[in-house]
């Protein structure tokens, strides 16, 4: 898939799609040609659990819960605890890098899916922490926002690690 920020037509469902995908793009890109062990290093003292396997993690478990269990009103399944809220990062160093992105693009491509069958106007079955329903316009709004801060993340960590910047 090529990374591009310009939809190939002007509705709002192909310009979110396009966004949602450039960022996701955006963060397979962050970690292409990482070693295996750069991949898992954490190089900021104070965030041990961030590495370019559990950033990737975090975005692909974050994709489930809001499509997956606030969307559509599934049971939650997530690796998370309330022992270990942020267990999906730190289940990611385990996990060979090749899996982890591997994971992530399947998740994004069943959820091209979901967003292509279902009305931006449709109303998430679970509410959110202040009780409203958000509707599938929101959730792709704030996917798109999670990931683009979270491409930031992998930025400065793939610097961090290796010394690579751009993509």
């Amino acid at each position: 898939m090529t990374r591009t920020d310009t939809p190939p037509a002007w509705d709002e469902r192909t310009q979110l799609a396009t966004f949602l995908d450039y960022v996701r793009a955006t963060a397979r890109a962050k970690c292409e040609g990482v070693s295996p062990e750069d991949a898992v290093k954490a190089p900021l003292p104070g965030s041990p659990l961030m590495t370019l396997s559990g950033v990737v993690n975090h975005l692909r478990w974050v994709e489930y819960w809001w499509f997956q269990v606030v969307f559509l009103g599934e049971e939650d399944e997530g690796p998370w605890t309330d022992e270990d809220p942020d267990r999906e990062m730190r289940i990611a160093v385990d996990m060979p890098p090749a899996d982890v992105l591997a994971e992530y693009e399947e998740q994004c491509a069943r959820y091209r899916e979901l967003v292509a069958e279902h009305d931006l106007d449709a109303t998430a079955k679970r509410p959110i922490r202040d009780g409203r329903h958000v509707d599938l316009r929101w959730v792709i709004l704030h996917l798109i926002e999670e990931t683009a801060r979270h491409n930031g993340h992998l930025d400065i960590i793939r610097e961090l690690v290796d010394g690579e910047t751009g993509a």
